[in-house]
Formats: structure tokens, sequence, C-alpha cells
């Protein structure tokens, strides 16, 4: 691991920004190499933390890497999208469920507040870049108030794809999707894990049938 305040470090930190921000708006497609040297280059930064940074990525369901062609963007299929919406049908309901019996045994609801007024923010503002990803760091806090290190680190690929999906489809409207994330969260702070999680459920399956229609013209089948 990095040291804290070592240059390497903000320059893997630097790459790893760029390289997402380039697969979210779509500038690195899907299915893309991911040449070392190449973006090195254009990043101004030496091959290791871009090494470093595909590496996060990789973690985080973007990029893939092959003993033969190193790393390239995740090539997607409908039916990768369709499998992501029922993997977060039964975790991240399950995630709300459990948050919202967090917060009934006295835990801190405040980070999940802060994210939710930062979603809002966003949403105000029409900031088409920011809203994915702070509507994505509202999921990963409702999370993180489980405390099950397991479901952090299972939905943390999804998590990514998700917010990538967004960039690609533009996802729901969303002041739709606001309002409906406030209700999950009204809920999970109220303490109430089966409505926390039958609004959490419809909010999933609400976006799964815009996303494929949005994706049928960009995505293969399989």
């Amino acid at each position: 691991m990095t040291p804290a305040g070592d240059p390497a470090a903000s320059h893997a930190d630097h790459a790893e920004r760029a390289i997402r921000a380039g697969i979210l708006s779509g500038a690195h497609p899907p299915g893309s190499r991911l040449r070392e040297r190449e973006l090195s280059e254009s990043l101004g930064v030496s091959r290791i933390p871009v090494r470093e940074a595909l590496t996060r990525l990789t973690g985080e369901g973007l990029v893939v890497m092959s003993p033969r062609r190193g790393a390239s963007v995740r090539d997607l299929s409908l039916r990768d999208v369709a499998e992501l919406f029922d993997l977060r049908l039964s975790l991240e309901v399950f995630a709300a469920r459990r948050a919202a019996e967090a917060c009934a045994a006295g835990g801190d609801g405040e980070p999940l507040r802060a994210a939710m007024e930062a979603a809002e923010a966003a949403t105000a503002r029409g900031d088409a870049a920011e809203i994915p990803a702070a509507n994505t760091a509202l999921h990963a806090e409702i999370v993180a108030m489980t405390g099950n290190r397991l479901l952090r680190d299972a939905l943390q690929p999804s998590l990514g794809l998700v917010q990538w999906l967004f960039g690609l489809t533009g996802g729901r409207d969303p002041r739709v999707q606001c309002a409906e994330h406030r209700d999950i969260c009204a809920a999970i702070h109220a303490g109430k894990p089966d409505l926390a999680g039958a609004l959490a459920y419809a909010h999933i399956e609400r976006g799964r049938e815009p996303s494929l229609t949005a994706l049928s013209g960009i995505l293969p089948p399989e």
C-alpha cells in the first residue's frame, strides 16, 4: 500500500479518476483496449500509477484483465444488464432492510443524510455528470450502514456498473429517482426494514425496462 502523502498515491488517484471518467463518459467504449503506455502519456504520469488505477477499476467491475489483451473496458451485453438488475434486487433490497435495522438499533444515520443531501443538490443543479456519481454514493452508503463487509465487497462491482449504465442510457428522470431515494432513506431512518426493502425493490425494478430499452440499440443481446 502506498503511504499517505506519497506522490505516487496522488498520481494513481488522478489516473483512476481520469480513466473512470473516460469509461463513464463513453470516451473509452465497452470492449476497447486500455494500453498503459498510451494512458501514461496522455495523463502525464508513469505506467506504475496507471497500472494501479487499472487494478482498482477492475475491482469496480469497469475493467477486465486478460493475459493476452491486457486491460480493456468491460464488454457488456443486454444479458449482463438484466443479470445486474437481478443481482441488485437480491443484494440492495437486503442492504436496505439491514440498514433500517441498524438505524432501529441506534446506528448513525448522519452519513446517509449527507449522501442524500448531496444527491438532492446534484439533481437540483441538473448536473448530468454528478447525478449518477451522487446516486451511486448514496447506494454505497446504504450498504456501508449494514456493517457487512462481505456484502460491501459483493456489491462494489455492481455499483460501478450501475453508474456506468446511467451514463450510457441517461438513466430515468433524475427528479423521480431523487424522490424514490428520499422515500427509501426516510424508511431507513425510521427503522422500518420491511418498508425500506419494498421501496428499494420497486426503485430498482422500475429502472429495469427503461435501461434495457435504451441499451437495446447499443449493446449486443449476449
